[in-house]
């Protein structure tokens, strides 16, 4: 009997050939995101993570964003590479930005001083598994997606292009679309190296 969360989990690929022709309305692309975030642990139940998911001009002017912004600090003859790259995530039917509300983590910090150098690291903890929640409920649902990093370049510009909030700290942009292209074959390292079981 095969477990289903595991069969969603080989779903999940970092899908770079994305496309618009999602057939999945927007509504439950936004309530499938924000229950998989929702439900996802944090420390203290202390729901660190924010979410911004958009779609059309709004997710276009991420990319072009980090566009703008790129072209300013990569070298001109490898820019094209660069571009490309870009083009293929703005291609997507949209984007979700991943942050986390650091009022939250100092209040943590203030309100439980023994544990106050964990916050941080358990914040990020919290991120990672509502990041791999939403990419799993994402892929469950036949829409690719992969996870990139262009913060902390583009943070202010994001901040001041969405009216965002200060205490909002960009972690992480995640495209995602019809899949275009599969990914290719997925390596795994032997798992004598990688586990240890005692019973």
């Amino acid at each position: 009997m095969t477990n289903p969360v595991n069969e969603n989990l080989k779903k999940r690929r970092s899908i770079y050939a994305l496309g618009k022709n999602v057939t999945l309305p927007k509504e439950k692309i936004v309530e499938t995101i924000e229950e998989a975030v929702r439900q996802s642990p944090t420390a203290f139940n202390s729901q660190t993570v924010r979410a911004v998911i958009l779609f059309g001009e709004n997710s276009d002017k991420v990319w072009d964003i980090v566009e703008e912004t790129l072209q300013a600090v990569v070298p001109a003859e490898s820019f094209a590479k660069t571009k490309e790259k870009i083009a293929s995530f703005r291609a997507g039917f949209g984007t979700i930005l991943y942050f986390t509300d650091e009022n939250i983590v100092h209040g943590l910090k203030k309100d439980f001083p023994l544990y106050a150098k964990n916050f941080a690291n358990w914040a990020e903890q919290g991120l990672g598994g509502a990041q791999q929640a939403v990419w799993t409920a994402l892929a469950a649902e036949g829409i690719g997606a992969s996870l990139q990093h262009y913060n902390p370049l583009i943070d202010e510009k994001i901040t001041s292009a969405f009216d965002l909030p200060k205490n909002w700290v960009l972690q992480a942009q995640m495209p995602f679309g019809s899949i275009e292209a599969p990914a290719g074959k997925k390596e795994f390292m032997p798992d004598a190296e990688r586990f240890r079981v005692f019973d």
